[in-house]
Formats: C-alpha cells, sequence, structure tokens
C-alpha cells in the first residue's frame, strides 16, 4: 500500500504569554493507504495537536506533513481548508450539527465550499442516507434524531466530497455502547470499501478495533 501521510520530525510548540510549551516533541509516522489506524492517548498527551495537524488544522512549528505526496506543513489557511475539502472528511464526538438544517442539508455543507462537488450533490447525499440507514430520516432536524442518529448523520456528511480519508475524534464518546457498535461497524464496512481510517481515542474498547494502534505519550509515539 502506498503512503498517503508521512509525518517527518513534527514538533509543535505553543506560546502563550513568553511562555513556550513543547505539545509534539518529533513525531515520526506513516500511514498508508486503506489502512484503519487509531491514535490513543490519556488528556494531554498530544493527541489532539496531533490530529489537528494530521487535519489540516493546524500548522507544525518544525518538521514536515507530506498528504498525498505533498509537502502540506507551511500552507496558509485558505490553502489548508481545500486541501481539508478535498482529501479529509472529519467526524466529531459532539457531531456540530447546524440545528436548523435538516439531515439531509447538514450532509450537503460541505459540496458548498468544494472547489470540485459532486456531479449530483442532492442525489449523492439521499445515497450515503440511505448506506447509513437514515433514509427516512431525510427531513428530520437534529433535535428529532438520536445521538446516534445524529452520528451517522455526522458521517455522511463526512463522506459526501468523497475524501480519502476519514479523520474521527472521539466518534463514540457522546454514545452509549450498543449504538457506539453501530457507528464502529460502520466505519469498519468503510474500512472494507478502501476508506483511510483514523480514529483518535482514549477508549482501548474502540481503539481495538483498527488494524493499527498508535499510542502518544507526552508528545512522542511510544508504540506503533
Amino acid at each position: 500500500m502506498e503512503e498517503i501521510i508521512k509525518l517527518e520530525n513534527i514538533r509543535k510548540v505553543y506560546e502563550n504569554f513568553g511562555i513556550k510549551t513543547e505539545v509534539l516533541k518529533g513525531i515520526n509516522l506513516t500511514i498508508r493507504k486503506g489502512e484503519f489506524v487509531a491514535i490513543v492517548g490519556v488528556s494531554g498527551s498530544g493527541k489532539t495537536t496531533l490530529m489537528n495537524i494530521i487535519g489540516c488544522l493546524d500548522t507544525p512549528t518544525e518538521g514536515r506533513y507530506y498528504l498525498e505526496g505533498k509537502d502540506v506543513s507551511k500552507l496558509d489557511d485558505d490553502q489548508l481548508s481545500e486541501i481539508r475539502n478535498k482529501y479529509i472528511g472529519f467526524v466529531f464526538q459532539n457531531f456540530y450539527l447546524i440545528p436548523y438544517l435538516t439531515a439531509l442539508e447538514n450532509v450537503l455543507v460541505p459540496t458548498i465550499y468544494a472547489k470540485d462537488p459532486p456531479k449530483n450533490p442532492e442525489k449523492r447525499a439521499k445515497e450515503l442516507l440511505k448506506q447509513v440507514n437514515l433514509e427516512d430520516k431525510i427531513n428530520n432536524k437534529p433535535n428529532q434524531l438520536s445521538g446516534g442518529q445524529q452520528q451517522r448523520v455526522a458521517i455522511a456528511r463526512a463522506l459526501i466530497n468523497n475524501p480519502e480519508i476519514l479523520l474521527a475524534d472521539e466518534p463514540t464518546g457522546a454514545l452509549d455502547k450498543k449504538t457506539a457498535k453501530e457507528i464502529m461497524d460502520i466505519f469498519k464496512e468503510l474500512h472494507r470499501k478502501g476508506k483511510t481510517i483514523i480514529i483518535v481515542t482514549h477508549d482501548p474498547e474502540v481503539a481495538n478495533q483498527a488494524e493499527r494502534i498508535i499510542h502518544i505519550e507526552d508528545g512522542k509515539i511510544k508504540e506503533i
């Protein structure tokens, strides 16, 4: 499998009132196309900062980040936004659906910002909602959906622009055990279909469902 993500000696330093804090301390990591990876670490380990850099939501202080062979370490906000929209679909613990939009309209939101949107966005959105078993809820607003249903909408939204990578931050954190299993089954099915899945979690039960677990501790990768 070819590399899709390559981090070389990534350091991230935050400065606050003149005090520098090094959060990532020389991360080297390769993720291959089609892998299912879990990034695991306790609060304060650096896993969220690492996720933000992988997701092009932040840039490293030092080091190189290659995404699909392109160095994205020093891109500006507009360029990073374009990269995110093209290559990465995000799924978050708290869903982040727009409350006044229907499920269908929420799924369509990323197509507004896409440089190369799907040819028939509404048709694709309906197909994705069907894929996550929500074809009968397309006109429901988030407050008319359960937590698990909202996360299914969020997964469909993440897939609408057909990104190569799905990046999920604690995607089962707000769900009960049964619903969490259903959501993980969707990720496993997407992985079987060839998507690169990266899940950031502190839950060993979630992490153990991935092909590979990456442990981060005190800003360094301890085990791959």
